[in-house]
C-alpha cells in the first residue's frame, strides 16, 4: 500500500507540473505484476501526460478529458470481469476464469494493460509509441495480439477491441465522418468536428444579444488570439451507458441571464465581481484545483480507493463508476448548455458597465483595483462553451454522489498540498507560503468544485445551483447500472450510436 500512495503522490505531482511547465521524464520503480495496481502504476502515469500534453494543457476540456478516462476505466473493468465471481463487462461477454487466477493480481494488472493499450491507440493513435512503452515498461509485448480467451493477454485484447467497438460511433465523432449540416458541410472530415451546424448568435467583436453566449477572444500569447468554438456540442447527442436520452432531464430555465429582466441581470453580474473583488489565496487554487478535471475529479477517486484500502478489482470498479458518473451527466449538460445559450458574465459585465469603473481582480499579481468593466478578466479563462448550467459543478455532483454510494459513507479526508507560489496563474506568487486544499467529505469537494466556477469569474450563481440541484441523479444511475454489471444481470450492450439530434 506504501508504493502504491508514493505513486500516486508521484503522479499527483507530475499533473499539477504538466499544466505549469515541462518537467523531466522521472525513472519509476519496476511494475510489481503480482501484487501492484497497473492502472495507477503503468495506465495513469502514460495517460495523464499525454493528455495534458495532446489533448488539454490544463486538464479542463472536459468532453474529451472524460471520453478518455471514461474509456480507458471502461476497458479496466471489461478486462477483469472474467475474474471476478459474477460480473459482466459493459461491451464484451468474456467468460469466467477460474478464481485461483484471481489469487494475486497478476492476470488482471496483465489484462487491463492490454485493454488500455487498444484504447488509447484508439483515442490517440500518433502516440502509438507512448501506448508501446508503456506495455513494454511493464514486461510485455505489445505486439502479441492473442485472442486467446484462456490468456490474460487474450482477455485484454479482446476486451479493449470490445470497447473501442462498442464507442466508435456513439455520437462524438471521432472518426469525423458524420454527416454535418450548416456552413461546416463542405469542410474536410476532421475528428470530434461538431456536426449539429450549431452557430452562435453573437461573434466576439458584437454582442447583438446578451442574453446568449458570446465566444471570448483569448489571448494565447504575443499577438496570438483565439475566438472560441463550442466545443463537440454533439456530446448532447452521444450515448450515455446508465440512462437512455437525456431528454427526460430539464434544467430549469436560467430567468436571471435574460437582459430584459434587468434587475436580476445585474444583481448576478454583481455577485461575480464581488466575489472577483474578494478572492482569497484559498478560493483561487480551488478554482485552478477544479478547472483541471484529471487532478480534482480523477485523483480524488484514486486517493479514495488507497486510503480506504481497495481490492484491485474494487479500484478498477469506484475509477470506472465515478467517470461513467461525470461521463452521462456532461451529456445532459451539453443538451442545456445547447438548450439556453447562455451569456458568460465577461460579457453581461461589459453589457451593463461599458467603459464605467468596476472594482474586481486587476489579473496575476495585482489584486483588487479599480478598473474599467470592459477590462475586466475573469480569474481563469472562461471554457469554450455556453455558461448555464455549470458543467464542472455538475460533473462534481455526480462524481461525488456515485462515490457515496459505492464507498457507503460521506468521508473522503482529501488533503492536497500546495507550495508557496506553485499557483498556474500567479506563478510564484499565489500561495504565498505552503498550504493545503482539504475536503473532509465529498460533500465539501462538491460544494467547493461549484463555488470556485463563481470565484473563478466564469458562471453565475444559478448555473451552479442547478448543476448541484440536478446531477446527483447521474451518480444514482451510474451506481445502479454498475451494480448490474458486478451481480451479472446487465444486458448485454450494443455498440452505442448516436442519439437522433432534434435541432
Amino acid at each position: 500500500m506504501g508504493k502504491l500512495i508514493n505513486r500516486f503522490t508521484y503522479i499527483c505531482g507530475l499533473a499539477i507540473a504538466l499544466t505549469c511547465t515541462q518537467v523531466q521524464a522521472q525513472e519509476q520503480p519496476p511494475l510489481d505484476l503480482d501484487n501492484g495496481n497497473a492502472a495507477i502504476e503503468a495506465v495513469i502515469p502514460a495517460v495523464a501526460p499525454a493528455i495534458f500534453q495532446y489533448v488539454s494543457p490544463t486538464g479542463g476540456d472536459a468532453t474529451l478529458v472524460l471520453r478518455i478516462t471514461t474509456m480507458v476505466t471502461n476497458a479496466w473493468f471489461d478486462a477483469s470481469a472474467p475474474y471476478h465471481p459474477t460480473a459482466v463487462g459493459v461491451y464484451s461477454r468474456l467468460g469466467r476464469r477460474p478464481a485461483s487466477e484471481a489469487e494475486t493480481n497478476r492476470n488482471i494488472n496483465i489484462a487491463l494493460l492490454y485493454a488500455s493499450y487498444h484504447v488509447m491507440n484508439s483515442l490517440l493513435p500518433e502516440q502509438n509509441g507512448l501506448w508501446r512503452s508503456m506495455l513494454e515498461n511493464a514486461g510485455q509485448d505489445p505486439d502479441d495480439t492473442s485472442l486467446d480467451l484462456t490468456t490474460a493477454v487474450g482477455i485484454g485484447n479482446a476486451a479493449g477491441m470490445a470497447v473501442v467497438e462498442g464507442r466508435l460511433r456513439d455520437g462524438m465523432n471521432q472518426l469525423g465522418n458524420e454527416t454535418r449540416v450548416g456552413p461546416q458541410r463542405d469542410n474536410n472530415p476532421m475528428p470530434y468536428m461538431d456536426y449539429t451546424g450549431y452557430q452562435p448568435i453573437n461573434t466576439a467583436y458584437t454582442l447583438f444579444n446578451p442574453s446568449r453566449w458570446q465566444p471570448d477572444l483569448q489571448r494565447q500569447g504575443m499577438g496570438l488570439y483565439k475566438i472560441q468554438q463550442f466545443v463537440t456540442p454533439q456530446y448532447a447527442l452521444t450515448e450515455p451507458y446508465s440512462y437512455k436520452s437525456p431528454r427526460k432531464f430539464r434544467a430549469l430555465p436560467p430567468l436571471a441571464s435574460y437582459h430584459w429582466n434587468f434587475a436580476a441581470y445585474k444583481q448576478q453580474a454583481d455577485e461575480v465581481l464581488a466575489a472577483s473583488a474578494n478572492l482569497t489565496e484559498q478560493q483561487k487554487l480551488m478554482a485552478e484545483l477544479f478547472d483541471n478535471k484529471i487532478e480534482a475529479l480523477g485523483f480524488s477517486a484514486v486517493f479514495a480507493a488507497l486510503s480506504q484500502g481497495l481490492s484491485l478489482l474494487e479500484f478498477i470498479q469506484l475509477d470506472f463508476l465515478t467517470n461513467m458518473a461525470a461521463h452521462d451527466a456532461g451529456i445532459f449538460v451539453w443538451q442545456e448548455k445547447r438548450r439556453y445559450d447562455a451569456v458568460r458574465p465577461f460579457s453581461a459585465i461589459q453589457y451593463i458597465y461599458g467603459s464605467q469603473p468596476v472594482t474586481a481582480w486587476g489579473g496575476p499579481g495585482k489584486g483588487t483595483q479599480t478598473i474599467a468593466a470592459h477590462e475586466w478578466k475573469s480569474y481563469l479563462e472562461e471554457a469554450d462553451h455556453p455558461e448555464y448550467p455549470s458543467a464542472s459543478t455538475c460533473f462534481c455532483s455526480a462524481h461525488a454522489q456515485s462515490a457515496r454510494q459505492y464507498l457507503g459513507s460521506d468521508l473522503l479526508n482529501w488533503s492536497i498540498p500546495r507550495s508557496a507560489g506553485s499557483s498556474r496563474v500567479e506563478p510564484g506568487l499565489t500561495p504565498a507560503s505552503d498550504t493545503s486544499l482539504d475536503f473532509p467529505t465529498w460533500t465539501s469537494l462538491e460544494e467547493n468544485c461549484g463555488q470556485s466556477r463563481v470565484w473563478a469569474g466564469v458562471h453565475f450563481q444559478a448555473a451552479v445551483d442547478e448543476g448541484r440541484r440536478i446531477c446527483g441523479v447521474f451518480g444514482d444511475k451510474a451506481h445502479g447500472y454498475l451494480q448490474k454489471l458486478i451481480d451479472g444481470t446487465a444486458s448485454v450492450r450494443k455498440p452505442a450510436r448516436k442519439i437522433q439530434s432534434r435541432h
